[in-house]
């Protein structure tokens, strides 16, 4: 504590702030050990981890087979904050823990308000409903219907997916990870290691000043869209024909940003912890917006909130992996100018609506960075998403349970719908003559702790 506020003293008078980006100590061993260094642009070099097994090429017709899914929605955004998306195509809904065929619901329509309705101009109040008689029967008068305006924005989706299953023998499959905020590529150690066991090829980048890559003493370069852009030059070098990417918290927007740019190309994507379908924005009022030197001294208190906000425990064993994923080891500089620069207007509800990928959503029960509310919302935009919750982890859920994240990735990965088979039964139940039953519609949701894909908000 006291050497860190000594150096934050000597920050100060010198103007100079601390690099903590760490060297590659397995670099040195050759590359069999999987890092690679890569110049995104002059001077930004990001190290990579890149395993590529050795395997036997399948046949291109194993490869090719899946099930093809009609996605058409119609999104329109109205002027008094109303969202309102329309599903005229094929809904999945699957259990992908148990990797049971989806079945399919052939329309439904999604009502939410945008998440800036605050600062949007509402509708006029309705006209009071008249008072009911005095009766001892009296109903009360049905809540006032929001009437809606003109459409500002209308979003047509109409196009074909072919969704397969993305096995380890497959050739053309690849694995994106992607960190967050304060992080590295050894946050994925026990994925990376499981993955690639099992035959895939996986990629994990560090972010531009962190871990082992350069750190640039230039604020503009920790900018979303800079960091983008070196994404999409790592994506492009390493991409395969079905790509999967998976991201972690402020990751997960950069999985977003991927599977927009590349639709074709990307088959499917994880996103744990990444938090609600909204525009990217930086908080004023945030302990980050204060100068590096003052960040600096106060590292080892944010690292201990880190730990206690980031972890279900805050035991020796989390220390521990907390230390050994070398997250929360970057510079204040770097700190504070990636968490200034997390300006991203385009990623709102409508350019989430707009992906037409299968999306895994996980979320730890305990994680204090991203409510529930924020991934169930997630969950509600997106076309074709399953949430699942693991009770026992929190923001860093991949270090503190690896194999319940690891088989609910495993399983996803090799998840292809059956469409035939639910088709048929739903035509063989409208043919019956049988008595009606009524289903609990909460039963999914109790068994599993997540929402149904695509429920309403607003009831």
């Amino acid at each position: 504590m006291l050497t860190s506020i000594t150096e934050g003293i000597l920050c100060c008078l010198t103007g100079k702030t601390a690099n903590v980006v760490l060297p590659v100590e397995s670099s040195d061993a050759g590359p069999a050990d999987g890092f690679e260094f890569v110049e995104v642009k002059p001077g930004r070099v990001l190290r990579v981890r890149h395993i590529l097994p050795e395997r036997q090429a399948t046949s291109g017709s194993q490869q090719e087979q899946g099930v093809s899914i009609h996605c058409k929605r119609k999104i329109t955004v109205y002027r008094n904050g109303q969202l309102v998306i329309e599903n005229l195509g094929d809904v999945l809904h699957s259990e992908i823990l148990q990797c049971q065929n989806g079945d399919v619901e052939q329309c439904s329509t999604v009502e939410v308000e945008l998440a800036d309705y605050s600062t949007a101009p509402s509708s006029p109040d309705p006209k009071p409903a008249p008072p009911l008689p005095d009766s001892d029967q009296q109903r009360p008068a049905p809540p006032p219907r929001r009437r809606r305006r003109k459409p500002k924005r209308t979003v047509l989706i109409d196009s074909e997916r072919r969704i397969t299953s993305c096995k380890g023998t497959h050739s053309d499959v690849a694995l994106f990870f992607i960190h967050g905020v304060g992080g590295s590529l050894d946050i994925w150690g026990r994925q990376l290691d499981f993955f690639s066991r099992l035959g895939y090829e996986v990629v994990a980048p560090d972010l531009a000043g962190h871990g082992a890559s350069t750190a640039p003493q230039i604020a503009a370069a920790y900018t979303f869209y800079a960091l983008a852009e070196d994404l999409r030059a790592i994506f492009k070098r390493y991409a395969r024909k079905r790509n999967i990417l998976i991201g972690h918290s402020y990751g997960v927007s950069f999985c977003t940003f991927l599977a927009h740019e590349y639709p074709e190309q990307v088959h499917k994507v994880v996103m744990i912890n990444g938090g609600g379908p909204t525009a990217l924005e930086p908080s004023l009022c945030s302990i980050f917006q204060l100068p590096s030197c003052i960040l600096h001294c106060l590292s080892p208190c944010l690292a201990w909130s880190f730990l206690k906000a980031g972890f279900a425990r805050q035991g020796a064993k989390e220390k521990q992996l907390l230390k050994e994923g070398n997250a929360f080891n970057v510079s204040p500089f770097v700190l504070r100018a990636m968490m200034s620069g997390q300006y991203w207007p385009e990623g709102d509800e409508v350019y989430h609506a707009e992906l037409t990928v299968p999306i895994l959503l996980v979320h730890g029960l305990y994680d204090k960075f991203v409510p529930m509310e924020e991934d169930q919302r997630m969950a509600e935009i997106l076309l074709f998403a399953f949430l699942k919750v693991i009770e026992e982890g929190s923001h860093m859920v991949m270090m503190e349970c690896p194999d319940t994240v690891n088989t609910l990735l495993h399983e996803f990965f090799l998840w292809e719908p059956d469409i035939s088979a639910s088709k048929a039964d739903q035509t063989a139940m409208i043919d019956a003559t049988v008595a009606p039953t009524v289903a609990t519609e909460g039963t999914t949701e109790e068994t599993t702790g997540t929402p149904k894909a695509n429920k309403p908000l607003n009831k």
